[in-house]
């Protein structure tokens, strides 16, 4: 769909305000996003509301039982991390320019 890369000291649900702006108008149809709990808080519901207004946050967070534990919906966000994380060329930070890196990325989502 779409990736920002942008500098480390942007914070998650910053950058995710970012991404959201970026898909207005090009996915009418979205209407849920399933966040993990570094994008809870007002600001960034408040961001989101600015970009998207259509769009439900629903955030999901982790088992608080020490064992392994299925949550509905996570486990697709940790699969599709698992499979980029196949990519050497991803594992660390080669790239000087931000529009290689995006490259890379997108090359690994196509595999």
């Amino acid at each position: 769909m779409q990736a920002i890369i942008h500098a480390a000291d942007i914070q998650d649900r910053d950058g995710g305000v970012l991404l959201m702006g970026s898909l207005f108008g090009l996915f009418p149809f979205l209407l849920k996003l399933y966040a993990d709990s570094g994008y809870q808080g007002e600001r960034f519901q408040r961001g989101l509301g600015e970009a998207c207004r259509q769009v439900n946050v629903a955030i999901i967070k982790r088992s608080e039982v020490r064992k392994f534990v299925v949550l509905p919906k996570r486990w697709i966000v940790e699969r599709t991390i698992g499979w980029l994380n196949r990519c050497r060329r991803l594992a660390k930070d080669w790239e000087c320019l931000n529009r290689n890196g995006l490259a890379f990325l997108r090359w690994a989502s196509i595999r």
